[in-house]
């Protein structure tokens, strides 16, 4: 028997061939079908780690940012506490009603707020911020605001002055500026 071209066992070559590279291109198309899914699967596992990372950043800021009194009047009421020395906190709609115009309709008032409750403070301290609140009698307050993460704030609208000793200088240089 002899292979001459056109015989049986040609033929089987070419059907073999042709087999055999039907299985490359089929698992040439798997290769390439897996790594579009690897591609695929890198793509969201790399998106979803950046949501975590942005999620776990945003709650870490919010945990750990420090609460103060508010600057701005977004959020404020018509109202005017009962005098411009307080011994309980002035709620903060009202604090922002104040920053607008003291008295709910004088000029903008400047609040200072201290928290002797979370940071102690020493004797005298709210006798002495009184001190200065008295020398501005139609725009200053002080209250006590024992929410806040700092033992002495000063507000004024869109400003604020943060101490943790009490410095009158700066307190009433703030409320002149």
């Amino acid at each position: 028997m002899s292979d001459t071209p056109g015989t049986v066992h040609d033929r089987a070559s070419r059907n073999e061939r042709r087999r055999l590279q039907a299985q490359q291109k089929e698992t040439a198309q798997r290769r390439r079908a897996r790594l579009r899914r690897l591609r695929a699967g890198l793509r969201w596992g790399v998106l979803g780690l950046v949501a975590t990372l942005g999620l776990g950043w945003l709650g870490y800021s919010v945990a750990t940012a420090k609460r103060l009194p508010p600057t701005s009047m977004t959020g404020h009421v018509e109202a005017a506490p009962g005098a411009h020395i307080l011994t309980e906190p002035m709620p903060l709609e009202i604090q922002k009603q104040m920053l607008e115009h003291a008295d709910g309709g004088g000029p903008p008032g400047v609040i200072i707020n201290y928290n002797c409750a979370k940071f102690g403070c020493p004797e005298g301290l709210i006798d002495r911020l009184a001190a200065v609140a008295r020398a501005y009698p139609t725009f200053v307050y002080l209250a006590p605001y024992p929410e806040m993460d700092v033992r002495i704030a000063v507000t004024r609208l869109g400003r604020i002055l943060v101490l943790d000793e009490l410095d009158e200088g700066r307190i009433r240089r703030f409320i002149e500026g």
